[in-house]
């Protein structure tokens, strides 16, 4: 059974992106990207900053921008539509999720389509079924990817099952998944899909994405699957330090030992994010500049 590394991967696409960073300074331009934040939410918080950090770890430019908890939509607009503007960022990212009285879609359809390194503008889901590779792709399933590429899984011709259908994750897996590059055939099963523990035995690779602690369970595994885990669930733990611990979507203990391989929580698909979202920002600077 192979534990698929996310931080080595991750560290791994930090270093092909580091060395892109420095081949465009060296012709005097620098990738920069802005993260915007409606509120004080702790947990979003830590993520602008780590977001921030690695940017400056990595040599590029980054913009943090807060608002307060009650700016407004037509205010949050006006900063998407002033970094649209800007040709120092190339990359646009405001936290999710904003407070309730923001709508969000609205907010995503403002960001200039070549700037969404998120992936989330209806532009370029379009360029994702399409296959399109000018767009971007969310993060977390194009990690995903990722991981199973640099774990030596072979996708085409295999069974995959994705269980969650959202278009953070979900929606746009499956498309890389059937897309021509991956060649999978897919299933897409979600709260509704009947007998799914049954579907999920006939898949060569399973790829969990529901949001529910601990999910998929021992039967829902075939010997010799692989199994990618997106879920971060917080459950309560007196016994951790924090009187919590972080789980993903699958009973890791249960699961491993059936599997081929298998991404662990904390240290699987988690890492790669960041690293994605810093290569999608890389991508659009040389779009942008034509360098």
């Amino acid at each position: 059974m192979q534990i698929i590394d996310g931080k080595q991967v991750a560290s791994q696409v930090l270093e092909e992106v580091g060395r892109d960073i420095e081949r465009l300074r060296e012709q005097g331009i620098t990738p920069g990207l802005a993260v915007v934040l409606v509120g004080e939410d702790p947990a979003s918080q830590v993520y602008v900053n780590s977001k921030v950090k690695k940017c400056a770890e990595l040599g590029m430019n980054s913009r943090k921008i807060v608002l307060p908890s009650d700016a407004s939509q037509e205010e949050l607009l006006q900063v998407v539509r002033d970094l649209n503007a800007d040709p120092s960022i190339h990359g646009i990212l405001v936290q999710s999720p904003p407070p309730p009285h923001i709508d969000e879609a609205a907010v995503v359809l403002e960001i200039d389509p070549t700037k969404d390194v998120d992936g989330f503008h209806p532009e370029n889901v379009a360029k994702l079924v399409l296959e399109d590779e000018t767009g971007f792709v969310p993060c977390t399933p194009l990690g995903c990817i990722r991981l199973l590429q640099a774990a030596g899984i072979e996708t085409a011709g295999a069974n995959a099952v994705v269980i969650g259908r959202s278009m953070i994750v979900g929606k746009p897996m499956a498309h890389l998944l059937m897309s021509k590059q991956a060649n999978a055939t897919v299933t897409v099963a979600h709260s509704r899909t009947k007998n799914l523990p049954e579907l999920c035995r006939s898949a060569d690779i399973i790829v969990a994405a529901i949001g529910r602690p601990a999910f998929v369970t021992a039967d829902f595994v075939k010997d010799g699957a692989v199994v990618v885990d997106v879920g971060i669930n917080r459950v309560e733990d007196a016994a951790a330090k924090r009187g919590y611990r972080i789980v993903g979507d699958v009973a890791y203990d249960e699961v491993a030992p059936k599997c081929r391989a298998i991404t662990p929580v904390p240290g699987g698909v988690g890492p790669m994010t960041i690293a994605m979202l810093m290569a999608n920002t890389v991508k659009a600077c040389r779009q942008q500049t034509g360098a």
